[in-house]
């Protein structure tokens, strides 16, 4: 499911009627305490106000250009919902989507106010969601617009990459939120079309390390529990094919505790003025783990998503910041 050169050109020409390309932002108070250049991709401008309308907008409009759609469901745990019910109302056809048990209210407000219908899934299950999913896609004749197995949309996230090295083609590093893992299998393959020896950092929650352990041992491994802040990437049970993408792709792989995310939510709201929730700091938070690796280099730190809860920006501004951790 690696995008080809032309598919991602594809996406680019079709996002050029809907969206614009995102900022790029110098993180100056991050390059002042670390001494290298640093830039924030600023995927939170979207519609949405995250990265995910990207792939959603590319693979629904593309299909409903083939053939006629009776409808558009999707599971997700929230920015991925949103993202099709804004695709979706361009298209002019129903969506349907089916969030977890207690979804981020932040999330579900917008999907609501986008025109779709909501389906919270009473289970616990992580995987609640896209079962049902699977079951009405079926049943009604829907189209499932899957983030993590959809080729369309990883067309659509490398565009990002496209982006970035369009702006900046001698840089030297990426660093990427894990979910689905969607996104970062195309930034990894444009990137490394353009440039091959750049780097491709992956960062998931350590309460939700799926895909890291999966990346890790070469094969799937399947976590019990995905708790954690960054609902974005709550991921339990990776696909193969994924994994073996990312083991293609990716040169290294981060977790990230919840206080460093939070620490790092604190850092880009109040010195860089940039407000992400817990998955889009991911990204900042990872890099300030280690930053040995890349004394000299120019450095990309995806912000992949702003919807992020009142309770969780009440921890991450009241808390006290570890410096120390980042720093």
């Amino acid at each position: 499911m690696i995008p080809s050169a032309e598919q991602v050109e594809n996406a680019r020409q079709m996002l050029r009627a809907y969206v614009s390309p995102t900022r790029l932002l110098r993180a100056e108070s991050v390059e002042k305490r670390w001494g290298g250049r640093v830039v924030l991709k600023m995927e939170t401008d979207l519609p949405t106000h995250s990265f995910k309308p990207r792939g959603a907008l590319t693979a629904l409009l593309i299909n409903a250009g083939k053939y006629p759609l009776t409808g558009v469901v999707a599971a997700s745990t929230g920015n991925h919902g949103a993202a099709v019910a804004y695709a979706a109302k361009l298209a002019g056809i129903p969506a349907t989507i089916f969030l977890p048990n207690k979804p981020n209210s932040v999330k579900r407000d917008k999907i609501l106010g986008l025109g779709a219908d909501v389906v919270e899934c009473a289970s616990s299950s992580a995987l609640g969601p896209i079962e049902s999913a699977t079951t009405f896609a079926r049943e009604r004749g829907y189209y499932l617009l899957d983030d993590a197995t959809d080729p369309l949309v990883t067309a659509g996230t490398a565009t990002i990459a496209a982006e970035l090295m369009d702006d900046m083609p001698q840089l030297d590093a990426i660093f990427v939120p894990m979910g689905d893992t969607a996104l970062i299998r195309g930034v990894a393959a444009e990137a490394k079309r353009r440039r091959p020896a750049i780097k491709i950092i992956g960062v998931q929650a350590e309460q939700a390390p799926a895909y890291v352990r999966s990346w890790q041992q070469g094969k799937v491994i399947v976590t019990a529990t995905c708790t954690t802040i960054a609902d974005g990437l709550a991921t339990l049970n990776p696909s193969d094919a994924n994994v073996q993408e990312i083991r293609e792709l990716v040169d290294e792989v981060r977790l990230v505790s919840e206080q460093e995310m939070l620490d790092a939510i604190r850092l880009l709201l109040v010195d860089e003025h940039v407000v992400a929730e817990p998955a889009g700091a991911a990204a900042t938070a990872a890099f300030f783990q280690d930053t040995s690796g890349y004394a000299g280099c120019t450095v990309a730190l995806l912000v992949t998503g702003a919807n992020i809860s009142g309770d969780v920006l009440r921890r991450a501004v009241g808390g006290p910041l570890d410096a120390g951790a980042l720093f």
